[in-house]
């Protein structure tokens, strides 16, 4: 995850007191909001997702559209989803984006070498005492979607293009968000893994929401 990515999910995630978000999503030395206004948003534990009536009092509706999106990527940069979109060969795991143990790579199908299919050990269901996860068609996202150090807008851009985002329109992106078994698997990890924060169902309504609004992708740094 970039710094600018870190930066960010500091500033949506959780806190006691009242979260500031910068509507031109610029962010710089300790959350200091350095364009556009703000909107106070109301604080939210680290496993919680805001809903899209969070973002209501935005009246910008493209600057609501990156502020959800920034939200949404709080699951998306998440080592649940990051872990299965890596920028190399290999998946990693952990909260710490470990190389996969035992070493395996993605096959020219990104399910596994033959002999070492990603199914060879990953079952369709977490295997609790053997602690392997599993879901439905386990299988490593092509390396054209990594995920792994990308910046929100960076991540967003790759979202909205068919070429990176295996062939969907923004509807079907919707719906896989919201009701794809693997991508549920996220909030199901099993036993000694931190699920994504929120449902799949929130996760899901946040991606409606921006896609609603317009897509619209963060601003990079120094970005008009």
């Amino acid at each position: 995850m970039g710094l600018r990515s870190k930066a960010l999910g500091v500033i949506l995630g959780a806190g006691a007191a009242g979260v500031t978000l910068a509507l031109a999503l610029g962010v710089g030395c300790g959350g200091r909001a350095v364009q556009g206004g703000t909107v106070k948003l109301s604080p939210v534990e680290s496993q919680a997702l805001r809903t899209p009536a969070a973002f209501s009092s935005m009246g910008d509706k493209k600057e609501r559209s990156r502020a959800l999106f920034v939200e949404a990527s709080r699951v998306m940069l998440h080592p649940r989803c990051v872990n299965c979109h890596p920028a190399g060969d290999s998946p990693t795991q952990r909260d710490d984006f470990q190389v996969h143990d035992p070493p395996v790579t993605r096959g020219p199908a990104d399910q596994g070498v033959p002999g070492l299919e990603c199914t060879s050990c990953h079952q369709d269901r977490n295997v609790e005492l053997a602690r392997v996860p599993g879901a439905p068609k386990w299988h490593l996202a092509p390396k054209v979607m990594a995920w792994q150090g990308r910046t929100l807008r960076s991540l967003c851009e790759q979202l909205k293009d068919p070429a990176r985002n295996g062939g969907k329109s923004l509807a079907e992106i919707v719906e896989h968000s919201a009701h794809d078994e693997l991508v549920g698997w996220g909030w199901k990890p099993g036993s000694g893994r931190v699920p994504a924060p929120g449902t799949q169902a929130e996760f899901g309504a946040l991606m409606a929401a921006w896609v609603s609004d317009g897509a619209e992708c963060p601003r990079e740094e120094g970005q008009p």
